[in-house]
């Protein structure tokens, strides 16, 4: 309540002083108006600063105060060539506005290039790519990410964003016995990543308060930081690759995995269960792979031979067809 009673004072003060003291000679009753108009718009400006990051607010001062600078600086290198002093004062006007104007855009859209390390990047010398994977949540709760980290087949700092921990605490927090399960399961797997001693993490503070959509700031980031996507999910594997972000899926890297089977070849299974057709049977591997049998639903809960006839490649991994020879 007590901000509100100071915005009030602030604005009443303001309107007092254009009635008193009118600016550029205009009447009493108009000048009030006026200091009304700019201290109601000066306080807007005081409640979009305090919704705003400190360091959204820090690089757009930057970004003003540098295109402040250039603008003065074209103004006057144009001065300097220039014989129409008419046309000298458009142009001296146009950068003085222009200028600050795109300074603060980039300080506001794009403000992680004005933070520090990006600035001293500058002065580097450029490499080839960033290293840097962004964990999603499904990566992040499937858990096979840490096994992999530990092989050492992941190189270059792992990025998990801010926003992607908060949806993670909800998870872990969730009323349903299996989702707090896999939540509590993803924060055990950060904690892992991070004591870790092949891989280094970061914690991203960067965030996009005006995307909603989770997987839709996970792709600003990867744009911002030129960075790569780690993912189980489907959907934002296809927008990621449309959006032209480089996507690791760890169930197309398990599907490349999984030991190759030719027709032909004589593998050894264990019947699990009844298929759906007549006198069928279906195992599994050890990868988890589907085995198809005819001839085998006499033979369930064995080990036999099978000789594989053939192998189907779906979108959610192999199939593999054989039939059981019996040996008479």
């Amino acid at each position: 309540m007590s901000i509100f009673i100071f915005r009030f004072i602030i604005i009443a003060f303001i309107t007092i002083a254009g009635y008193f003291f009118p600016p550029f000679n205009l009447a009493p009753y108009i000048g009030a108006v006026t200091g009304f108009v700019l201290s109601v718009v000066i306080v807007y400006l005081e409640t979009r600063i305090r919704k705003s990051q400190f360091k959204i607010i820090w690089s757009s001062t930057i970004g003003t105060f540098t295109g402040v600078l250039l603008g003065w600086g074209l103004g006057s290198i144009y001065q300097t060539i220039a014989e129409d002093n008419s046309t000298t004062t458009f142009i001296r006007i146009f950068f003085l506005l222009i200028m600050p104007y795109i300074g603060f855009l980039v300080g506001t859209r794009k403000f992680e290039w004005l933070e520090p390390p990006n600035l001293l990047s500058f002065f580097r010398e450029k490499s080839t790519g960033s290293s840097n994977k962004i964990l999603d949540t499904s990566v992040i709760i499937d858990g096979r990410i840490a096994d992999i980290c530990d092989t050492a087949f992941i190189a270059g700092p792992l990025v998990i964003p801010q926003f992607i921990l908060k949806e993670l605490q909800l998870v872990a927090d969730s009323p349903d016995g299996i989702k707090r399960q896999r939540g509590r399961r993803g924060l055990d797997v950060l904690d892992h990543l991070q004591k870790s001693s092949q891989v280094s993490t970061i914690i991203s503070e960067i965030d996009f308060p005006e995307v909603k959509d989770v997987d839709s700031k996970l792709i600003e980031l990867a744009k911002h930081l030129d960075a790569k996507i780690i993912t189980n999910d489907f959907n934002l594997n296809k927008v990621a690759q449309l959006q032209g972000i480089p996507v690791l899926n760890i169930n197309e890297l398990a599907n490349v995995l999984k030991p190759v089977v030719l027709p032909g070849e004589t593998i050894k299974v264990f019947i699990l269960k009844e298929g759906k057709e007549k006198d069928q049977g279906v195992a599994y591997l050890d990868d988890g792979t589907m085995v198809v049998v005819d001839n085998s639903r006499k033979m369930i809960g064995q080990n036999i031979d099978i000789t594989v006839t053939s192998v189907l490649q779906t979108t959610v991994g192999k199939m593999i067809f054989g039939r059981y020879n019996e040996v008479s």
